[in-house]
């Protein structure tokens, strides 16, 4: 079923697991991922990203996942990450996809407020869920989600005495977080600063997003889910496992595109289901059909209050 992220983020947050977003820039990545989500009976987040978009086209990827979902036995939701341009967010908004990130963390703190709250008020009146980032994850060399390279990337991150601020003038549906997490694959173990997730999460009631989740030790991603996190972004994992499975096929000259695809299809399920499983969201997928009536009673309450707030202001 296509759900928005508050359906199944706000379950998380109370019941302390995470919920894997995963991009499926094709076919085969979209039905591992769905795959693994309907075995482990598990909530997921599907989607793209705009530095994607040259590898699977918005409107083209849209042609499966939104059907995808909607066919699913378990919540999915169809996710745009990293919308860099307002252009982007709107034109996902249209094709139907259920939430998007506007990510305006290269602005200044009050044009990243001001952006992400118009994007916000859009994506709320289409029923759709935004997430939105405060701070700045970067990338690692090499990485197939940006070239953002930090040099030293504590100057980038989150502060959490800006975090409420940004949370209530926004109206941001979930916040990513930047704590020592980068996009991609690390070339040295990361270090994350649980004690900032912490922090965040008692000052704002929003559920907190973890980026560049690929290449994290499980005991990392155990101790950020336990300190917060309710999302976690998954690329570079799924990626690779797709690649190696069809290395491993290709045997020799007389194989077909037709046998390395089952292959991929599998590597993706297998490597979606061990993190669904290390996200603790596995068998959770009860839990989150049952938030979208009361998601959908928030979001209108939320557009009422704003329309409200807006004739009295006049």
């Amino acid at each position: 079923m296509l759900v928005n992220m508050n359906d199944v983020l706000i379950p998380a947050k109370k019941n302390h697991y995470a919920v894997g977003l995963f991009n499926a820039v094709n076919l085969e990545l979209a039905r591992g991922i769905i795959s693994a989500a309907e075995s482990t009976r598990s909530p997921v987040i599907m989607g793209t990203a705009e530095v994607l978009l040259p590898y699977g086209p918005l409107e083209e990827v849209s042609y499966y996942l939104i059907p995808m979902a909607k066919k699913a036995s378990v919540p999915v939701v169809v996710h745009l990450d990293h919308g860099l341009s307002y252009d982007t967010c709107v034109k996902a908004l249209k094709l139907g996809f259920s939430s998007v990130m506007y990510d305006c963390s290269t602005d200044s703190y009050e044009e990243n407020v001001r952006k992400v709250k118009e994007m916000a008020d859009l994506a709320h009146s289409y029923g759709a869920t935004i997430e939105g980032e405060l701070g700045h994850v970067g990338d690692n060399e090499g990485s197939a989600e940006g070239s953002s390279h930090l040099d030293d990337p504590s100057n980038f991150f989150t502060d959490p005495a800006l975090a409420k601020d940004f949370v209530d003038k926004t109206g941001v549906d979930a916040l990513a977080i930047a704590v020592g997490n980068a996009h991609g694959a690390y070339k040295l173990p990361p270090k994350l600063d649980f004690e900032r997730i912490r922090t965040i999460a008692k000052t704002v009631d929003v559920p907190l997003v973890l980026h560049g989740g690929s290449g994290l030790t499980d005991n990392d991603f155990r101790q950020a889910i336990k300190d917060g996190i309710s999302k976690v972004n998954i690329f570079t994992d799924i990626n690779v496992a797709a690649v190696e499975a069809e290395f491993k096929k290709f045997s020799s000259m007389d194989k077909g595109l037709i046998d390395l695809i089952p292959a991929a299809v599998e590597a993706v399920k297998q490597e979606s289901e061990k993190k669904m499983k290390l996200f603790s969201s596995n068998g959770k997928a009860d839990l989150s059909s049952g938030a979208s009536l009361s998601a959908d009673i928030e979001a209108i309450t939320k557009l009422v209050t704003q329309e409200v707030l807006k004739y009295l202001n006049k």
